[in-house]
């Protein structure tokens, strides 16, 4: 039963990565037409890397992970290649790199999923995972080796390669705080001390939490990153709440995230900045409301159905490969390619939880909650900010903005999800073959 239903989903999902394929193929073929009005002449080559990558990470996923979910993997390729798409239709010279990395990206997630056979091990690991990630948010903050880009201390540069060690934090604090929530949740869960009219749990429970928390808060306001801030307070409080399954756990949150908010607007100039432009960036459309005025244009622009690819001009906006892919995607394919990479993920946003709820154990449960929590506020972080839903962020489009340090630490990510259902699936199948008289 397990080698059935195993083979249906590789099955099906082996189909799906054919069809990113050849979308990205095709999208690839447009954009060169809206350029130059000819077919690439490396498009062969083009749909034979494509292929070699993501057929080796099928193969990869059906061999160790046989019975993991079989729409993820489709869905980040799909995501990868339209933004490998637009990055090589705006900068050639990123383009190589980012080919480059999503090669690495693919080694990663076979990697993972060949080292990690079940996730259960990495919860005995909770303190050396917490010490790495608080290690990799100080590393951009040290004299040497740490650099300041556009404004913000997120990078580390050692030798000739730059990374933003923050993206791979992210992945191993979240197994710090499942680990350590499956041990505590009943403590965390039990109201035992008075605080005021509210009861509340013993507080040294919450020491190693709030201890990672508030340093990851205070590295990340030093290194002035906004929307990694805002990724780590919801992961946080996002675990604890599933952890605990107590609300009072998101009005607190609530409450912390206001009061935290207001503080630093008042003695931040760069948020007050970005409150500033996010209200009203017309005043200063010439100067810092510059990116997102044009962002606001591209999407005029692209209207329902988009100008084509190729045929607008997302270049007008400086940091378009990065922060404001979005926008090009909306000024290009129009409201219907925005709207198909929100329900694209949607879609892993789903699957995720899907994965969450079918897990077995508490600790795979709580990781894969938390994995996806990363993978849906950051997209919704992004996002909001381009279309000016909330302040604009410099965070990374998952899967489809430019960055090695990001696709790296998503397609580990991507891994350690597949290694949760595939274990979650595995185990269920025994009881499920039991009840239908099977074996």
């Amino acid at each position: 039963m397990t080698s059935v239903m195993g083979v249906m989903r590789r099955n099906a999902e082996l189909g799906l990565v054919l069809l990113a394929a050849v979308l990205t193929a095709g999208a690839y073929v447009l954009a060169s037409l809206g350029r130059t009005s000819s077919i690439p002449a490396n498009i062969g080559p083009f749909l034979g890397v494509i292929l070699v990558l993501l057929g080796a990470a099928h193969v990869a996923t059906r061999r160790l992970a046989p019975a993991a979910d079989g729409v993820l993997l489709p869905l980040a390729a799909l995501l990868n290649g339209l933004g490998y798409v637009f990055i090589a239709r705006l900068d050639h010279k990123l383009a190589g790199l980012q080919a480059i990395w999503t090669a690495l990206g693919v080694a990663a997630y076979i990697g993972t999923l060949w080292v990690v056979r079940r996730t259960r091990d990495l919860e005995r690991f909770r303190y050396t995972f917490a010490l790495i990630g608080i290690g990799l948010l100080l590393m951009p903050l040290l004299p040497i080796i740490g650099r300041n880009i556009n404004g913000a201390r997120l990078w580390v540069r050692v030798g000739g390669i730059t990374f933003q060690p923050g993206e791979f934090a992210k992945v191993t604090l979240c197994i710090f705080l499942a680990s350590y929530l499956v041990e505590k949740r009943e403590l965390l869960s039990v109201a035992t001390h008075r605080l005021g009219p509210a009861m509340v749990p013993d507080f040294k429970h919450f020491g190693p939490v709030l201890l990672a928390w508030g340093l990851s808060l205070v590295v990340l306001v030093a290194e002035r990153d906004l929307g990694s801030s805002l990724l780590f307070f919801a992961l946080f409080v996002a675990m604890i709440w599933v952890a605990t399954a107590r609300g009072a756990y998101l009005a607190i949150g609530a409450g912390l995230f206001t009061v935290g908010s207001f503080l630093t607007w008042q003695e931040f100039a760069h948020v007050h900045e970005r409150v500033r432009v996010w209200l009203n960036p017309w005043p200063s459309a010439s100067g810092e409301g510059f990116q997102t005025v044009q962002a606001l244009f591209a999407f005029a622009a692209g209207g329902v159905f988009g100008t084509g690819l190729a045929l607008g001009s997302p270049q007008r906006i400086p940091a378009v490969t990065t922060d404001f892919i979005f926008a090009a995607v909306g000024e290009e394919l129009g409201l219907l390619g925005t709207a198909a990479v929100v329900i694209a993920f949607l879609l892993m946003v789903g699957s995720g939880l899907r994965i969450a709820l079918r897990a077995e154990s508490p600790f795979e449960k709580l990781l894969a909650t938390g994995l996806t929590t990363i993978i849906g506020m950051q997209s919704f972080i992004i996002i909001g900010g381009v279309t000016r839903l909330v302040p604009l962020t410099g965070i990374t489009l998952p899967f489809v903005s430019y960055g090695g340090s990001s696709l790296l630490a998503n397609y580990v990510l991507l891994a350690l999800l597949l290694r949760v259902s595939d274990s979650s699936s595995s185990a269920r199948t025994p009881a499920a073959t039991e009840v239908a008289g099977i074996g």
